[in-house]
């Protein structure tokens, strides 16, 4: 793991220089731009630009000096909320300069919220007493240990150009080449994104996938990140360095995925980040440690009432991936299992909202099959990068673009009276205890609670409906409390990227009922007013108790008013669910039906029927005018042919 670097895509580095008045700031800023001593200096220099030639990764950097007067106060925190990195200087002839260092300045970055790397400088060396027995790793242990945002500390001297490029140097490592993504400075340990990372390189560079990288696999990768080969000589001294720390570290077969970590880890705790960024930048990582957005990005372009699905390759990929990481083989992926198989991304992704309670799991937090697809198909119809970026980092090797389909539009779905998606995504609305939530789990087979908790946030399931005589399809439901309404008014392409909402009431409340058929005409004339029309149905939960007086034909009355199905009557409790999954799904197959009408809504298209009606009379009008125009003329001119004389008389009349 020798030889060049990898830049990061930066084409500037900005770097400001801060500390008391006296500290040699400006004389440091000159030296280093001029390659010796300047005797006069101004007090504040302008912004000063060292070129790109002049460290090793050809990025420019701009040297922005300060003064520390109280008057001066407002620009100089200007500066520091735009620098990339920061000079902290001290004077090592003025030791309450140095005491300033944690009284203050660093107290006061803070405050500031400044959060780029600070590299502190000790300036005027050469003044130092010869008897003075500071020693710069004693002063500055526990002044980097209360500040973690210190990388480096150094001190100079810009009379005698002593380790002046150095200073700069290192502020601009600090930036191109961060520690803080690689390393826990607090436990001296990679980081668990940075492990992850490595370890996908390590798996992707066993091309013979035992485990181990032999000679021929270790001098491949050198090449590839370095571009210089190792001579065998250098590879058993590798091996060696790691053998003699770490046992482990190399097998019979060659280096371990524990020698790999552990020869990573050597170079960034010995201050060589450029190198294990070099690594991580050749395989495609940003500065996050996660995959560029160009690898990641499916490229593809999608309308706001079309979806992202998996592709059939990308699905046998995913049943691959499970049977490989289903150790035991008992057709369900333990929590253990499935932390292994995403042990290669940034961190398992289904660990938080909107995937953590989404699918169906076993009483021990298993995942069959089913529900991994499930998983998969949720976030790929939420989030399609986030899906492609997992898929490459458990191994897909395809291009992002392959592994997803962009589905046909919704409003040629409904010309064509037919949707043919795999997956598809129901709002499900309605009023406060209602029993939307209960209708989701029992999607997934929850047991049936009596308690009640109202939803506070968006919800999200999703399972395969069975049909008799049909595919199966992939339903998700999104329940949205009636506290977050707001946004799905707001927010015009909400209702488009969904194919049908439900709207459920406790068919027990009268109340109930008439906000849930309030809510399903504020949804419906918002579709119609943005052209997101959609199948809607009304559900009738808590079947199992006495309904209102009238209540059914109530409910009845307002599906025929708006021209929609009766509704669906179910009871979680007694695990009567009248089919309405398979009837969601049904509505979603067929997005021309169902659809509810409302009184703006028919205003509309009759608004627009006249229109219609008058362009045709209009368009006949003129149709009807150039046919007899044409036949006129036709005659006149057969009529000039036979009788020259009359047509001659005639344009006296008919002026041509």
């Amino acid at each position: 793991m020798l030889g060049g670097l990898v830049s990061s895509a930066r084409t500037n580095v900005r770097v400001v220089i801060v500390g008391d008045r006296g500290t040699g700031k400006s004389s440091l800023i000159a030296a280093a731009s001029a390659e010796r001593f300047i005797h006069q200096v101004p007090p504040v220099l302008p912004p000063t630009r060292l070129p790109a030639d002049f460290y090793p990764d050809n990025v420019p950097i701009t040297l922005i000096d300060t003064s520390s007067s109280l008057e001066n106060r407002g620009k100089l925190a200007e500066e520091l909320k735009r620098a990339d990195s920061v000079v902290l200087t001290y004077a090592c002839d003025q030791p309450s300069s140095l005491k300033r260092l944690s009284t203050f300045w660093l107290h006061e970055l803070r405050r500031l919220e400044i959060k780029v790397p600070v590299i502190v400088v000790g300036c005027k060396l050469d003044k130092r007493d010869a008897d003075d027995p500071t020693n710069l790793e004693h002063v500055m242990a526990p002044i980097m240990h209360q500040f973690r945002e210190i990388e480096t500390c150094i001190e100079c001297s810009a009379a005698n150009l002593v380790q002046v490029p150095e200073v700069f140097y290192y502020a601009q490592k600090s930036v191109i080449h961060p520690l803080a993504p690689l390393f826990d400075q607090e436990i001296h340990m990679l980081k668990p994104r940075c492990v992850r990372a490595l370890k996908r390189i390590f798996v992707l560079c066993d091309h013979d996938m035992d485990g181990a990288l032999n000679d021929e696999e270790l001098n491949e990768f050198q090449v590839k990140c370095f571009s210089t080969p190792l001579q065998p000589g250098e590879i058993v001294g590798v091996k060696k360095v790691v053998q003699d720390k770490l046992p482990d570290g190399v097998n019979e077969l060659g280096l371990t995925l524990t020698g790999f970590l552990f020869l990573n880890a050597i170079f960034v705790e010995k201050g060589r980040t450029e190198t294990a960024w070099s690594v991580l930048r050749k395989f495609g990582y940003n500065d996050e440690v996660k995959l560029r957005d160009d690898i990641v990005s499916s490229a593809k372009k999608k309308a706001p009432d079309q979806s992202m699905e998996l592709t059939s390759e990308a699905i046998e990929f995913l049943k691959g991936v499970f049977s490989s990481f289903d150790d035991d083989k008992d057709g369900v992926l333990q929590s253990s299992e499935l932390d292994d198989l995403f042990s290669t991304a940034p961190e398992c992704p289904w660990d938080e909202f909107p995937y953590k309670d989404a699918v169906e799991r076993t009483p021990l937090g298993g995942l069959s099959l089913n529900g991994f697809l499930c998983e998969w198909a949720l976030m790929t119809l939420l989030n399609p990068t986030q899906s492609s970026a997992n898929l490459i980092y458990i191994g897909y090797n395809c291009y992002a673009a392959s592994a997803l389909n962009v589905t046909r539009r919704r409003v040629v779905d409904r010309k064509k009276q037919k949707s043919e998606r795999n997956v598809y995504q129901c709002l499900v609305l309605g009023p406060k205890n209602a029993g939307k939530s209960k209708l989701l789990n029992s999607f997934l087979g929850r047991p049936f609670l009596e308690s009640y908790s109202p939803s506070k946030m968006d919800n999200y399931v999703v399972n395969v409906v069975d049909r008799p005589g049909g595919p199966r399809k992939t339903l998700v439901l999104h329940e949205i409390p009636e506290m977050g309404l707001q946004k799905l008014f707001s927010d015009k392409e909400c209702l488009a990227t969904c194919d049908v909402a439900v709207f459920v009431y406790d068919s027990s409340d009268k109340y109930s009922l008439k906000r849930a058929s309030e809510l399903l005409v504020d949804v419906a004339r918002h579709a119609e007013e943005i052209g997101c029309e959609m199948p809607c149905l009304l559900i009738a939960a808590k079947d199992d108790l006495d309904s209102f007086p009238m209540g059914i034909k109530e409910s009845e009355k307002v599906c025929q008013d708006l021209g929609i199905d009766a509704p669906v009557h179910v009871s979680v409790k007694e695990r009567d669910l009248n089919n309405v999954f398979q009837r969601i799904v049904n509505a979603a197959e067929h997005p021309h039906l169902n659809i509810p009408e409302t009184e703006f809504g028919r205003s509309k298209k009759q608004h627009r029927e006249l229109v219609n009606r008058s362009l045709v009379f209009v368009s006949g009008k003129i149709v009807f005018d150039m046919s007899f125009n044409l036949n006129f003329w036709c005659l006149t001119c057969v009529v000039a042919r036979l009788f020259p004389h009359i047509f001659i008389l005639s344009k006296k009349v008919f002026p041509f």
